[in-house]
């Protein structure tokens, strides 16, 4: 196991609307891509417990090969800018892939 921050060259994430928040994972190397993609470790299943949200609330995972990268969509708790919104541009909400160990 490993942690995914350390086979990655970025983890950010981001508003892709108001509603929903996506996730950039840029590997270092073709070769934890390939694993990763290979044994789908980023799936709804894990990001739902990692985040405590249903499996439902995630949109989109999708596997980018040309650039060894992992694009995450899912749906904001909060709308941007609403009362309790915590991070209006949604900059901060990747911190808990930092430390989420992964099988290469």
């Amino acid at each position: 196991m490993v942690n995914l921050q350390d086979i990655s060259k970025v983890i950010r994430s981001k508003n892709a609307s108001p509603f929903e928040l996506t996730f950039d994972i840029i590997l270092r190397n073709k070769t934890c891509y390939d694993q990763l993609k290979e044994k789908r470790c980023i799936n709804k299943g894990v990001l739902a417990e990692l985040y405590g949200i249903a499996e439902d609330d995630i949109n989109d995972i999708i596997y980018f090969d040309p650039c060894c990268a992992i694009k995450v969509t899912l749906k904001r708790a909060i709308p941007s800018g609403s009362p309790g919104d915590t991070d209006v541009y949604g900059a901060q909400q990747h911190a808990p892939l930092l430390t989420l160990q992964v099988e290469i």
